[in-house]
């Protein structure tokens, strides 16, 4: 089967200019252009539309998008990943719902609030099995005591040191310094003693901290947060920390 620009464009709530835009850039192709010039797409097409469109929703630019499904050919594969990324989001925002609910109630009826209902679905602890499948148990436990041990502004200012360091790499990249100049891996070594400090003290390894920054690329949650920051940010700051790996661990 296949469908005319009109009929995708409608269906996918978007404009024909946005698909046509898509087809210039190399990012979806029509599965033929019929009489008059009017773009076919096929199931095929109709499936790549589909991931794009999760992968936008996750924040990735067209770039970052083209090299994430460039990148990885098995479309079903592909669909697994975003539908258990959806499925995580679903069940997070339900969380949320329910807690906002439960705190109306409790404010409408003038009953205290309890702060398990009141935060759940805003704690760190929902990636804890994600954590303990990438790291181990212990990594997760250890991290845990040390995040819960901080006081607010401890936990403010580690956050912040985050948000600045970021900051810096997207500014460094806007500026077209190259990952490896010295000047980045002045931001990088920040970086690394931020993770430094994650880790309780513990110094990752060259393999380690390279291995995060491909993660950043690799985890689209990671690719949207930092390409938050311009886009192309991620894959900037993972080709740091390699240099940085290579050159100072």
């Amino acid at each position: 089967m296949e469908w005319s620009i009109q009929q995708i464009a409608r269906s996918a709530g978007t404009t024909s200019r946005t698909l046509r835009h898509y087809d210039a850039v190399g990012l979806l192709r029509p599965s033929r252009v019929g009489h008059g010039g009017i773009r076919y797409y096929d199931e095929h097409a109709l499936v790549r539309l589909q991931r794009i469109l999760l992968l936008r929703e996750l924040g990735l630019g067209l770039a970052a998008i083209s090299e994430a499904l460039d990148g990885q050919r098995d479309a079903a594969a592909a669909l697994h990943t975003h539908l258990e990324l959806l499925e995580q989001e679903r069940e997070r925002l339900g969380r949320r719902i329910e807690s906002v609910r439960k705190t109306l109630a409790r404010m409408k009826g003038g009953e205290p609030l309890m702060p398990e209902e009141a935060l759940d679905g805003f704690d760190h602890t929902r990636y804890k099995d994600e954590v303990i499948e990438r790291w181990g148990r212990d990594a997760f436990e250890r991290g845990d005591r040390w995040w819960r041990s901080l006081t607010e502004d401890d936990k403010k200012s580690f956050q912040q040191r985050q948000i600045d360091i970021t900051t810096d790499y997207a500014r460094a990249h806007r500026a077209g310094l190259a990952p490896d100049s010295d000047e980045v891996l002045a931001i990088t070594r920040r970086h690394y003693e931020w993770v430094c400090g994650g880790w309780q003290g513990r110094r990752p390894s060259a393999e380690q901290f390279a291995g995060l920054g491909q993660m950043y690329v690799d985890d689209p949650r990671f690719t949207a947060t930092y390409d938050r920051y311009g886009e192309g940010t991620a894959a900037f700051v993972r080709d740091a920390m390699s240099a940085y790996a290579e050159r100072e661990l």
